[in-house]
């Protein structure tokens, strides 16, 4: 609390400094990038080096790697949950899927790294993990809806028949092949939900 504080009686929390919130994300951009390259025990000096930021700020931010994997992967849960608004905003609705689901092969791409080291977390890694899945269902049951009532995908499939697709498509997705194979059935899967003639 700040003198000024105290003078007024507000012991409400102070917003981030915009270079603190500019910190955190180049922590967490370089983690990515690391954890993405070495793997989940990508050395924390070697990320605090990739953000051009000493040791002591990332512990500020992250005081542990749990706390760094956590932050990471609810990033990575937050721009693919909020994507789809703006893809949505931008794109077709038949075109916003597609681009969505080339999203998903990205997160997925890092969920492959830092899942493993999230659900052997006690805590906060096992919590962030847990807590993704509403997020990330609810982003595709939007887009898949409006590509339906758009007329983009045909009128028989509904958000559950898309989801159990999706789920084939995430088979093997800890293999180092998969990514390719994923994106070449993004375009078989989209070719298949068009309308018939």
């Amino acid at each position: 609390m700040t003198l000024a504080d105290a003078k007024t009686g507000d012991d409400r929390p102070r917003k981030p400094r915009a270079d603190s919130l500019r910190n955190r994300e180049q922590l967490l951009e370089a983690a990515k990038a690391a954890f993405t390259a070495i793997g989940a025990d990508a050395p924390l000096e070697e990320i605090a080096r990739r953000a051009g930021l000493g040791i002591g700020t990332l512990y500020r931010h992250f005081p542990t790697r749990d706390a760094l994997l956590a932050a990471v992967y609810r990033r990575e849960v937050e721009q693919l949950a909020g994507s789809a608004q703006t893809l949505l905003a931008e794109r077709p609705a038949g075109e916003a899927l597609r681009a969505w689901l080339h999203l998903l092969v990205d997160y997925m791409a890092t969920k492959r790294v830092i899942a493993p080291a999230l659900q052997a977390s006690p805590g906060e890694g096992q919590a962030a993990y847990a807590s993704s899945g509403p997020a990330i269902t609810g982003a595709m049951n939007r887009l898949s809806r409006a590509a339906i009532d758009s007329g983009d995908v045909r009128g028989d499939i509904g958000p559950d028949d898309l989801y159990r697709m999706l789920m084939g498509l995430s088979y093997g997705y800890d293999r180092p092949d998969w990514e390719g194979s994923a994106r070449r059935l993004i375009d078989i899967l989209m070719a298949g939900l068009k309308p018939q003639a």
